[in-house]
């Protein structure tokens, strides 16, 4: 069972993507065994430091093994590898969650 958590602007799959990683607004987490989405908010987007390692903290909770997002820091790289969690580097900006579901299927 593989989970991807993708960084979004919103908690519909209508939402646009969310290029940023630590401070992105919400994250959608596809289940893809069972092709469903859910939505949490991320508790770090408005933490003065340290956003991205929070981030991290959140993505491991939800038990993810991978994550898109359209930038990831240092310090985030090297906590989602020691988690070997997968980082997608994704330019899709414009695009909403259900269409970078749709391509990821």
């Amino acid at each position: 069972m593989i989970k991807t958590v993708i960084t979004s602007k919103g908690n519909k799959t209508s939402s646009l993507f969310d290029p940023r990683f630590g401070r992105a607004e919400w994250f959608c987490i596809y289940d893809e065994d069972k092709e469903e989405t859910s939505f949490v908010e991320n508790e770090s987007q408005n933490t003065v430091h340290g956003a991205g390692r929070k981030a991290v903290e959140q993505i491991v909770e939800l038990g993810a093994g991978r994550v898109i997002s359209g930038d990831f820091g240092p310090r985030s790289k090297e906590l989602l590898d020691q988690f070997k969690i997968q980082m997608v580097v994704f330019q899709g900006e414009g695009m909403t969650i259900a269409e970078i579901i749709k391509k990821i299927k």
